[in-house]
């Protein structure tokens, strides 16, 4: 795999992504890296170099086409991570039949759409908070499950049109989607209970349309020329949507409220209004991105990376966290957390080019009407434990904690607001 260079295998459990992540950028503008099931990619940690790459069209997501390994069946079809590049959607197409299929999704996240979806977060948002404020002030109350994970799967499960009793399926597969320590049978066996609650779905909205994501998807007419999406698109177009709706700004909402926790200074710019809502949302993407290493582009011929040579047809793992902490793009300091840092926007968070994630303007407003409506609510809730004890997600590619305890009611018994606690790991 281009020059001689020693391959840095990765830690699947992303117990110290950040760590890894250092190590990876000391080594160079492009190191080769080997990922779960001994698969060889290239990493990219560099702001400027992973901006050229996301907007560069010598750069593909098409496996089919484009990785050399995959065509050849050197990775195989049951790698444990095969549903971020084996699907036929937008997220791995390249080119026309991207740009086609990119159009079809968009008409459903248009900002007028978007903004008519506000009634229904702030309502759903609205109801767990009275949820959470009916605990009993003594209990250890888990964010992650009661706040982060309920509202994008319930705001998601409503775009689709599933019913309710679907819900709880949805969430336990998507859960595991991002797991980089699932075995290839039960990574097998989730995909599959997916692939039934989805194709049953679609069913009922070919037979029954109605005003939901599904429904448009379906029934909605193309662009002059395009072709509509054939019924394996539209099944992998759910299954991308599901995994970006869900899964990040779930993590989103987790590392925003951890970032407040642990820096109270921070928290206080806000509540004064020095500094806003939307600052803090657009700093906790830069600095703990929901997903710090994406998976994967392919060189579509040889690429120059900052003087490595990426040869066509190698994979290519870009990676977000390391552009947030770029000290190039983001000053001296970059894993301290400050909303008003000034390039707090500059972040890739969302991609960049032709990739830009459509879905970036309905997970930033998530994320600001969830954590204003908790820390609104409750004014003194506290971490249950020290930062640093959190349990891990045991995945590298999405950052976050296996849960986030918390009192909400601190001052009724249970102790005090915590002190800052220094750079945390998210």
């Amino acid at each position: 795999m281009g020059q001689h260079l020693d391959a840095v295998t990765l830690d699947p459990t992303g117990r110290d992504v950040y760590a890894e992540i250092e190590k990876l950028r000391g080594r160079g503008p492009a190191v080769p890296v080997v990922l779960p099931g001994a698969v060889r990619a290239w990493s990219v940690t560099g702001h400027e170099h992973v901006r050229a790459l996301l907007a560069d069209p010598r750069v593909s997501k098409d496996p089919h086409q484009h990785w050399r390994d995959w065509r050849e069946g050197r990775v195989p079809r049951d790698w444990p991570l095969a549903n971020f590049v084996s699907l036929r959607n937008m997220f791995t197409a390249y080119g026309p039949e991207h740009g086609r299929l990119r159009r079809i999704v968009s008409a459903a996240f248009l900002p007028r759409r978007v903004q008519a979806l506000r009634p229904r977060v702030e309502q759903v948002t609205a109801d767990l908070i009275v949820r959470l404020a009916a605990k009993p002030a003594s209990e250890v109350v888990d964010l992650r499950a009661e706040l982060a994970s309920p509202l994008p799967i319930s705001v998601i499960a409503q775009l689709f049109g599933l019913r309710r009793a679907g819900w709880t399926t949805l969430r336990e597969c998507v859960d595991n989607l991002f797991q980089t320590t699932v075995s290839s049978e039960h990574a097998a066996r989730d995909r599959a209970r997916l692939d039934v609650l989805l194709r049953e779905m679609v069913e009922e909205k070919r037979r029954e349309p109605a005003d939901d994501l599904t429904s448009t998807l379906l029934h909605g007419a193309p662009a002059e020329g395009d072709q509509p999406l054939s019924d394996e698109e539209l099944h992998d177009t759910l299954l991308l949507m599901l995994g970006a709706g869900f899964e990040t700004t779930l993590n989103l909402v987790h590392n925003l409220v951890l970032a407040l926790l642990t820096h109270p200074e921070q928290r206080e710019l806000v509540r004064v209004g020095v500094a806003s809502w939307s600052d803090a949302v657009e700093e906790a993407l830069r600095w703990a991105p929901p997903v710090p290493h994406v998976l994967l582009r392919y060189a579509v011929t040889d690429l120059d990376v900052g003087g490595t040579v990426i040869p066509e047809g190698d994979a290519i793992m870009v990676s977000y966290g390391g552009a947030g902490r770029d000290p190039d793009q983001h000053g001296d300091r970059p894993d301290v957390f400050d909303v008003l840092r000034p390039s707090r926007r500059g972040h890739l968070s969302f991609g960049h080019g032709a990739h830009f994630c459509v879905g970036a303007p309905l997970a930033r407003m998530e994320a600001e009407l969830a954590v204003s409506a908790l820390f609104d609510r409750f004014p003194g809730i506290a971490l249950a434990q020290p930062a640093a004890a959190l349990p891990p997600l045991g995945t590298f590619l999405v950052s976050g904690h296996a849960a986030l305890p918390v009192f909400l009611h601190p001052a009724g018994g249970f102790g005090r607001p915590l002190p800052p606690l220094g750079p945390v790991r998210p």
